[in-house]
């Protein structure tokens, strides 16, 4: 089983790419994929769900973005920006309170314009670098 806590940072200010709760985007991520065997709204400040598949981590992430921009539009939102998922799994003792714990991957997907930009904004190639390669990931899907 793959395990990703997801965290959802929204780099676009824009009444078409409207903000999700945790409790609408569990259920719908859920009905909309049924790869992703379960979607769970967290009540935390930064980890927003918790997503199950029988999926291999590369896969898994790319059925998150692809389902994401399909409930996207679904809703009537528009998806011309771009939806990064950025992973990296939990190797290390977790706070016994966090959802994120060992062997599970933290998951911050972001949807933006211009992803290089925030890529080197986070500075995302020194922060993967010291990581294993098989212990971090990053998929993109690029909208319209």
């Amino acid at each position: 089983m793959t395990i990703f806590i997801v965290s959802h940072n929204l780099q676009i200010n824009s009444a078409e790419v409207p903000a999700f709760s945790a409790a609408e985007l569990a259920d719908a991520l859920q009905n909309e994929n049924p790869q992703l065997t379960s979607a769970m709204a967290l009540n935390h400040p930064h980890w927003m769900l918790k997503v199950e598949s029988e999926l291999d981590v590369n896969n898994m992430a790319e059925a998150l973005l692809n389902t994401w921009r399909l409930v996207r539009l679904k809703l009537g939102h528009t998806f011309n920006h771009t939806a990064i998922a950025l992973g990296g799994r939990k190797d290390d003792n977790a706070n016994p309170n966090s959802p994120l714990q060992i062997g599970s991957w933290g998951v911050d997907l972001v949807e933006t314009i211009d992803s290089e930009t925030f890529l080197r904004s986070i500075n995302w190639d020194a922060l993967k670098s010291g990581r294993p390669v098989d212990a971090v990931f990053e998929k993109m899907l690029k909208g319209n």
